[in-house]
C-alpha cells in the first residue's frame, strides 16, 4: 500500500493523477463512439493535424497553453473541413481527402516548429508529460472534460441511432450529418484536453483501446460507452504508477498498459477470444468425431 501512496506526497504527482483521471475517464467514455462509428483513422489523421496549430500557437503565444489549445482546435477544424469540401468538390472519399490533408499537416507543423520563439521539443507534443500539468493546463483539460461528458450524456441516444440506423434516425428528425460533425468535433476537443498529458500520438491510444478491448468482451453498447470510462481511468492511473516505479515516459506506459487489457481480452475472452474459438472448435469437433464413432457402432 505504501508503494502505491508513496508517490502522492508530491504535488506533481498529485497533480497528474487528477489529469490522468479526467483524460481517462473523459477518453475511455468517448471511445465507444468512436469504435462504433468506425471513425479510429479518422482519429488518428485528426491528432496529427494539430501539430501545425500547436507551431502556430508556439509562435505566437510562445508556450501559453490557452494560445496553444485555440491554435490546435482551429487546425484540426480546418483539416476536417477542407477534407470534406475535398470530398464534396472531387472524387476522393472523406478518409482519403482527410488524410492528404492531416500528412501536410503534419510535415508543416514539424517545419514551423522550427521557427517558435523558444526552444520547443517535438517529443513533447508527441508524446506529452503528464508530470508536467500546471494549474492552467488541468483548467483546460477540466473544461473540456466535463463539456464532452455532458454533451455525450445528453445526445447518447441521438448518437447511437445515427450510428446504427441513420435511415431512422433522420426520418424522426435527428440530423445525422450534423451529429456525425458534433462526434469530430467532441473529438478534437478530447485530443486537446489530453495533450499536455500523453500528446497527439499516444491521446489516439485513449481514444480507441477501451472501447476496442470491451467490443471484444461484451455486447451491451451501455458496458462499452461507461466501461471504456472506467477502464480507460484504470488504465491511465495504474500506467502513471507504472512510469513512476519503472522510471518509464508517463504518455507510452499508460499507453502500452491499455494495449495489454487490449491484447488480453482479444487471446482470453470468455466470448470472443482466440483461445476460446479455438477451444470450442475443438470440442465441437471431438463431439462430432464422438457422435459419427457412435452411429457407426450402431
Amino acid at each position: 500500500m505504501n508503494a502505491v501512496l508513496e508517490p502522492f506526497q508530491y504535488e506533481f504527482m498529485r497533480k497528474a493523477l487528477l489529469g490522468c483521471i479526467l483524460i481517462g475517464f473523459t477518453n475511455g467514455y468517448l471511445s465507444g463512439f468512436i469504435v462504433l462509428r468506425r471513425h479510429a483513422l479518422l482519429a488518428d489523421g485528426l491528432s496529427h493535424s494539430l501539430l501545425p496549430g500547436l507551431a502556430v500557437g508556439a509562435i505566437l503565444f510562445s508556450l501559453n497553453p490557452f494560445g496553444l489549445f485555440v491554435g490546435a482546435l482551429v487546425a484540426a477544424l480546418l483539416v476536417v473541413l477542407g477534407g470534406k469540401m475535398i470530398s464534396h468538390s472531387s472524387r476522393l472519399k472523406d478518409d482519403t481527402a482527410i488524410g492528404a490533408l492531416y500528412v501536410a499537416a503534419f510535415a508543416l507543423g514539424i517545419i514551423l516548429l522550427k521557427f517558435a520563439p523558444v526552444r520547443v521539443d517535438l517529443d513533447h507534443f508527441l508524446f506529452g508529460n503528464v508530470l508536467g500539468l500546471g494549474d492552467a493546463d488541468l483548467w483546460i483539460t477540466y473544461g473540456l472534460s466535463f463539456f464532452i461528458v455532458l454533451v455525450l450524456a445528453i445526445f447518447q441516444r441521438q448518437l447511437l441511432l445515427a450510428i446504427f440506423d441513420p435511415a431512422v434516425a433522420a426520418s424522426i428528425g435527428i440530423r445525422v450529418a450534423w451529429f456525425d460533425y458534433l462526434l469530430i468535433a467532441l473529438m478534437v476537443m478530447a485530443m486537446i484536453a489530453s495533450l499536455q498529458a500523453v500528446g497527439v500520438v499516444m491521446s489516439l491510444g485513449l481514444l480507441i483501446l477501451p472501447a476496442a478491448t470491451l467490443y471484444l468482451l461484451t455486447d451491451s453498447y451501455s458496458v462499452m460507452l461507461w466501461g471504456g470510462a472506467f477502464l480507460g481511468t484504470g488504465g491511465a492511473v495504474f500506467g502513471l504508477l507504472l512510469s513512476y516505479w519503472v522510471n518509464l515516459p508517463s504518455g507510452p506506459a499508460i499507453v502500452m498498459v491499455l494495449s495489454a487489457l487490449f491484447v488480453a481480452a482479444y487471446l482470453f475472452g470468455p466470448r470472443y477470444g482466440v483461445i476460446h474459438r479455438i477451444l470450442a472448435h475443438r470440442r465441437a469437433a471431438s463431439q462430432s468425431a464422438l457422435r459419427q464413432s457412435s452411429g457407426e457402432g450402431h
